[in-house]
Formats: C-alpha cells, structure tokens, sequence
C-alpha cells in the first residue's frame, strides 16, 4: 500500500487529489473504503493502491490513516 496526504478536496464534484511519493494522484469518491468525502479534511493522512483511470493513474482503494 502507497501512502500520501489529501492535498485538495472538491467535495461538491465528488473528486480531490492525493500527494504521494510518487506526485499526485487524482482519486474519485467511489474509491474511499472507510470515509465518505464529506469526512476527509486537506492533510488528512491516507492509505491507497495506484490504479489505472482513463485519464491515467489514479488512487483506489482509499483509506483514512
């Protein structure tokens, strides 16, 4: 499991995105385990698997720390 920060939360889109060591990563709200978005703040510590996106790579398996 890779780990990062919540760097920025656009709660109202359902999206927000993840420093990592290895940059940031786009995660989408379906992707959360064990929090609702509504519940995660920016600095939160988080827990998740890279994944594949149409976009490119993105974080799955989301959880709180």
């Amino acid at each position: 499991m890779a780990t990062g920060t919540i760097k920025k939360l656009v709660s109202d889109k359902g999206f927000g995105f993840i420093a990592g060591d290895d940059g940031e990563l786009f995660f989408h709200h379906s992707a959360l385990q064990n929090s609702n978005i509504e519940d995660l703040r920016e600095g939160d510590a988080v827990e998740f698997e890279i994944g594949e996106g149409p976009k490119g790579p993105r974080a799955e398996n989301v959880r709180t720390v």
